[in-house]
């Protein structure tokens, strides 16, 4: 429950950077609205979808791991769109968002990976002998890795 916890405390640290990169990106360009949307409803998204700890299912994880992962594709095209406004590229406030986000992402490689340790030692736990007998009696299940999307073990470029 603690490991999951902690994961879910940088992905929340990430949505929450995710307003003041949009508005200073809106403020400081004339920038594509469609991008902006879509980062704006990603975010929605991936804050909307939450996930039990005490019952990490496969399905679950896959729900909230789709909804994650678009978020990082919303924020890697707008990304990609701002390479060509070369004065929100100067801004200093951008600029210490992004370094802000670069950060939260390595947090959260570092948290998802501590996550999948703490679940590979309860599920090897339950598993054996004599916890198995207990964990049997008491429906005690295996819980779900988080396994990210083909792709995902590198996070997202973000270059200004």
């Amino acid at each position: 429950v603690q490991a999951w916890a902690q994961v879910e405390n940088v992905y929340q640290r990430r949505a929450d950077l995710i307003p003041n990169l949009v508005n200073t990106v809106k403020g400081a360009a004339n920038f594509e609205k469609g991008t902006l949307e879509a980062v704006i409803e990603a975010r929605s998204r991936a804050t909307s979808v939450t996930v039990d700890p005490t019952n990490l299912t496969e399905e679950s994880m896959a729900a909230f791991q789709n909804a994650q992962d678009d978020l990082s594709k919303s924020l890697g095209r707008l990304m990609a769109v701002v390479e060509s406004y070369p004065e929100l590229k100067a801004n200093q406030n951008f600029l210490e968002l992004q370094a802000q986000l670069e950060g939260t992402e390595n947090r959260i490689a570092v948290e998802r990976r501590t996550f999948n340790q703490v679940v590979q030692a309860y599920n090897v736990l339950i598993r054996k002998f004599p916890n198995s007998i207990v964990a049997g009696m008491r429906n005690f299940e295996s819980k779900a890795y988080f396994e990210a999307a083909e792709g995902a073990e590198t996070p997202p470029v973000v270059e200004f």
